[in-house]
């Protein structure tokens, strides 16, 4: 929990603080940009919210920091209610059904995961921190069948999911085998290929050997660390300092993405971006950075 007596200088005057246990992982600037940004290493309210709706927001980035560093002076049961704002759905206007978890774990640095339902199985993609109030809210939708991991560095507690609902994992054979042997599938080789009704599977080896993207109904681009959108620069981004494996092999695994037809970008990391008709033209510009980032 977020303690007063630890709250950042830098903080706005009000309710809400951000303490000195921040990671600066970003999840409270991208979930709640009007109300936290990045004041030196770390995140704070720049902006006390004035509305409910505003009190509602910043208590679900509260929920969903890994590290519990946002804390209510007096409202605490604006965070107790936030709780079963969780799964939050991402596209309110379609039926596809997909949502965030929140909950982010420290373990991923922050990472963010997702949770979808289909007819044949509902399915999550990277795990979050285990919480009961969270399993029981996907419980009375149904459950999880199906546990889609990206890469090594977001499986949090992975353990924890599949044991409660006795889900199948599903994770790259070229990851940490410490990881990928605990994994029930685990796939092999650089081809796209079904995996599930409706789900496609592409590796997308760079930021780790073993990472992978996987494709929801054409639609929603589930991409862990591979890509997402940067705020600052106004565009689809990589990782460079981020990129554990090779940079070369991600602008080729990114040549690839490029390759797919889809709407939504959910990374990991990073902010979720949505083109419904020019997505081609901007993974083009992302590749021509990327391109410029490799030259000496």
């Amino acid at each position: 929990m977020a303690k007063l007596e630890l709250a950042r200088k830098e903080n706005v005057k009000g309710e809400v603080y951000v303490d000195e246990s921040c990671i600066d992982c970003d999840t409270c600037r991208w979930m709640s940009p009007k109300i936290f940004q990045s004041v030196g290493d770390k995140s704070a309210v720049i902006s006390q919210p004035q509305t409910e709706e505003g009190f509602q927001e910043a208590a679900q980035a509260a929920i969903s920091c890994p590290t519990q560093s946002i804390g209510f002076r007096t409202r605490k049961g604006d965070m107790r209610r936030a709780m079963q704002d969780f799964p939050m759905e991402i596209d309110s206007h379609t039926d596809y059904g997909v949502y965030h978890l929140g909950f982010h774990a420290r373990s991923s640095f922050g990472a963010a995961s997702y949770f979808v339902r289909g007819p044949e199985g509902n399915v999550m993609v990277d795990c979050p921190r285990f919480h009961p109030v969270l399993a029981r809210r996907l419980e009375a939708l149904g459950g999880v069948q199906s546990i889609l991991l990206t890469h090594q560095d977001d499986v949090a507690d992975h353990e924890k999911w599949s044991a409660h609902f006795q889900a199948k994992r599903y994770i790259h054979v070229d990851e940490n085998s410490k990881v990928s042997s605990l994994m029930e599938v685990q796939f092999e080789g650089l081809e796209k290929r079904e995996i599930l009704p409706d789900w496609q599977m592409l590796p997308v080896p760079g930021h780790t050997r073993g990472s992978l993207v996987y494709l929801y109904r054409d639609t929603f681009l589930f991409t862990g660390d591979h890509l997402a959108y940067s705020r600052d620069k106004k565009h689809l981004i990589a990782f460079k300092r981020a990129c554990w494996y090779a940079w070369d092999e991600q602008i080729k695994s990114m040549e690839e993405t490029s390759k797919l037809e889809f709407e939504w970008i959910l990374p990991g990391h990073g902010t979720r971006y949505f083109n419904s008709s020019g997505m081609q033209e901007e993974m083009q510009k992302c590749l021509q950075w990327m391109r410029n980032q490799a030259k000496p």
